[in-house]
């Protein structure tokens, strides 16, 4: 279940990436100002998905998602002119490019909420006290070996702690990276430092 929802999540990161990289090419398409000033939301925009995976107290999770939606809201007012004074296939690609990045960050959030159920936990301790009650009941006889009978709590610790790890993607050992956005970020870079060479020079 755990390692389920944390390949799920990984999953929607890469596809969160590949949305954002889509939208930046399509929004060539869009005139050179709406272009520039899409490109350049995409860019901050990509700097607080970044900052999304990272390790992070509440209240800068908090000023993330804050900033996140208000990113979004500038990227859509951005291209919804254009939408509007110019339909067309053309403008409907833009469109389904923008919609899709803003739905990969709702899919990924709701993936980081869809944690394992406290019932689920509830009856996993259950049954790991019932069984270690029944492996010390069984080993109450055997006092020399008393020693073997300790590796089955500690196995049950161990599991229950790379369970209760996994299923935390922020927090913990096995985190999930933002290693797609910060590929992108790096590719982006050099074009966006050209973009503004050449907006500088004209």
């Amino acid at each position: 279940m755990a390692i389920d929802r944390h390949d799920n999540r990984e999953t929607l990161e890469e596809g969160e990436a590949n949305a954002i990289s889509t939208e930046y090419l399509r929004a060539d398409l869009l005139p050179s100002k709406a272009s520039a000033r899409t490109k350049d939301l995409l860019n901050q925009y990509l700097d607080q998905r970044i900052l999304f995976y990272s390790r992070q107290s509440k209240e800068k999770i908090e000023e993330i998602h804050q900033k996140t939606d208000e990113l979004q809201n500038a990227m859509w007012n951005e291209i919804l002119p254009f939408a509007r004074s110019q339909p067309g296939a053309t403008t409907a690609l833009i469109v389904s490019g923008m919609n899709d990045v803003l739905n990969s960050q709702g899919y990924v959030q709701a993936a980081w909420w869809n944690r394992i159920p406290y019932p689920a936990w509830a009856l996993m301790a259950a049954i790991a006290v019932c069984a270690n009650l029944l492996v010390g009941f069984g080993a109450r006889n055997f006092k020399r070996n008393i020693g073997l009978f300790m590796i089955f709590p500690f196995v049950v610790a161990v599991s229950f702690f790379l369970i209760a790890d996994i299923d935390s993607p922020r927090g913990g050992v096995i985190r999930i990276e933002a290693r797609n956005l910060t590929t992108l970020k790096q590719n982006l870079t050099p074009k966006m430092n050209l973009n503004n060479t050449s907006s500088t020079n004209h």
